[in-house]
């Protein structure tokens, strides 16, 4: 007995070659997303590494300004991000406090306007973070089902073949499809929980990476007003 792929898709029924075809489509989505978020990570661990370094210096010189275009000058870091709203709300508060006028309301709290700024933009890098997180989870957890979807209307179109009174040489085929879209909807699954799980704990990373920054610039805006 001998049979190849094309053979194989040429016995499979409109609903098996559907099922096929759209777990190929998730297996791109899935490569897709992979590549993408790669590329994002690394580009983002490098710059916030360049941009701690830059920031330390900085602050220890009291020079906010300088600090503030460097963020600016880091895009691609969640970090840099993140303090650079804390800067701007900073600035905007040192100078609030140095006003007088009508529209002033009370004390202005310098440090609660910051941590504010701070929070309100993480909150959004972490969510950008998550981007295709959502559609890796979803692959892995649905593609094994669509693949056992398949996998019955293989073995129905199988066992009708036998009804028929086919032999293997028939049966086969039709066996093999079931097979091959039980195979590819668990390749699939596998492939996309190995790289959510990853990109999980990088964004980890990344998350606790802008909390210690931002606690420390907090540490500096508390120093800064006892001074």
């Amino acid at each position: 007995m001998s049979f190849n792929i094309m053979e194989i898709w040429g016995h499979m029924s409109w609903i098996v070659r559907f099922t096929l075809l759209f777990m190929v489509g998730m297996s791109i989505f899935t490569l897709f997303a992979a590549i993408e978020r790669f590329f994002t990570f690394r580009k983002a661990a490098a710059q916030t590494y360049s941009y701690v370094v830059a920031l330390s210096e900085y602050l220890a010189k009291r020079r906010v300004d300088d600090a503030l275009k460097a963020a600016r000058m880091h895009k691609g870091s969640p970090v840099a991000r993140v303090v650079e709203s804390g800067l701007v709300a900073y600035q905007n508060g040192m100078e609030a406090k140095e006003k007088e006028g009508p529209d002033d309301v009370g004390d202005f709290d310098v440090v609660d306007a910051v941590n504010r700024g701070l929070e309100r933009v993480k909150e959004r890098e972490t969510s950008n973070l998550r981007k295709w997180m959502g559609g890796l989870a979803t692959v892995a957890s649905v593609s094994p089902f669509v693949g056992l979807f398949g996998t019955c209307f293989g073995i129905i179109n199988a066992f009708g073949l036998l009804k028929e009174g086919g032999g293997m040489e028939v049966i086969g085929p039709a066996i093999a499809e079931a097979l091959y879209s039980t195979a590819l909807g668990i390749g699939v699954a596998i492939i996309a929980a190995l790289f959510f799980n990853y990109f999980t704990t990088r964004i980890e990373s990344m998350v606790v990476d802008m909390d210690d920054v931002s606690s420390e610039f907090i540490d500096y805006v508390l120093r800064e007003g006892r001074s």
